[in-house]
């Protein structure tokens, strides 16, 4: 959040949305339970598997890698930011990761791009379940944020994109607290493209939604705005997750026994070194049988 709310380049280069990727695909290995080798980009970490007992996951760096994974379209070839493929099954389940910096007047247009990018992956593979991740900046009042842009340019000794480009059209929040007009529209739109369940449904309809905005000034900077979207919002980062992994599940794993020797997602000795992390906001997937996860410890 902090590597988005920060960032002061161009947009063009995706900086602001890469670490993004980095964090998805280290949660589907930690709290997912895939293999890091099936995932792009690829996170860093090794696996150790044992007979008879949870595989152990440790933090290798040496062992990461970036870059995109190129998935067959019903229309076209599609680059998508993070990818679980199966050997002799293909891509199961993607993210594609969104970061909008301004210009919210012009949301709803990024609509048709939205849509499309859903229906071309789904016509290839109608079991793949997709993903789409979206952060906005919590922009409240231009004066402010021009300030706070200001200083930080002032601090880096160099020239700051944002505070160039900063107008009304950047603005997601009033003075009041309340998102403005163009950022409900936007929520409303991509409500009714999520909750895709099963292969047979609309193709156009992504399986999971999550939308978050990231304050970009005061005590709460880089952490996500609490009251919108609101809690009964299907699109809700805190569901989006386990939306994932349901849907994964049912579609890899109870509908296809056959195969759910190659397709169950893995579960970790508890004492895995790799889960030795301060403030870990989310839970890793462990083994019922390995007892309790060990306080996390700082790396030097």
């Amino acid at each position: 959040m902090a590597a988005f709310a920060e960032f002061t380049g161009k947009t063009q280069s995706a900086s602001h949305i890469k670490p993004l990727h980095w964090y998805v695909a280290c949660r589907l290995v930690i709290e997912g339970g895939f293999d890091p080798d099936d995932i792009v980009p690829r996170p860093p970490f090794r696996v150790q598997r044992r007979s008879g007992k949870a595989p152990v996951l440790e933090y290798e760096p040496t062992l990461g890698g970036g870059g995109e994974r190129t998935v067959l379209g019903g229309l076209k070839t599609k680059n998508v930011d993070v990818v679980v493929t199966r050997n002799g099954i293909g891509p199961v389940l993607a993210v594609s990761c969104k970061g909008v910096t301004g210009a919210f007047r012009n949301l709803t247009n990024r609509m048709e791009e939205t849509i499309g990018e859903c229906t071309n992956l789904h016509i290839t593979y109608p079991a793949l379940v997709l993903g789409y991740l979206v952060l906005l900046r919590a922009n409240r009042m231009v004066e402010t944020v021009l300030d706070d842009a200001a200083k930080a340019a002032a601090d880096a000794e160099q020239p700051n994109e944002g505070a160039k480009t900063l107008a009304a059209n950047d603005i997601a929040m009033t003075e009041g607290g309340e998102p403005v007009a163009g950022i409900v529209r936007f929520h409303n739109a991509l409500r009714e493209l999520v909750g895709r369940r099963g292969i047979r449904d609309d193709v156009s309809r992504y399986e999971a939604i999550g939308f978050g905005l990231v304050e970009m000034h005061g005590d709460h900077r880089n952490d996500l705005l609490d009251s919108f979207p609101l809690s009964d919002s299907p699109l809700k980062l805190n569901g989006f997750f386990d939306t994932l992994y349901a849907r994964y599940d049912e579609r890899f794993v109870v509908s296809a026994p056959d195969l759910s020797r190659t397709t169950r997602r893995l579960e970790w000795d508890a004492a895995s070194p790799a889960f030795q992390v301060p403030n870990l906001d989310y839970a890793p997937r462990i083994d019922g049988e390995s007892g309790e996860i060990a306080p996390a410890q700082s790396f030097d």
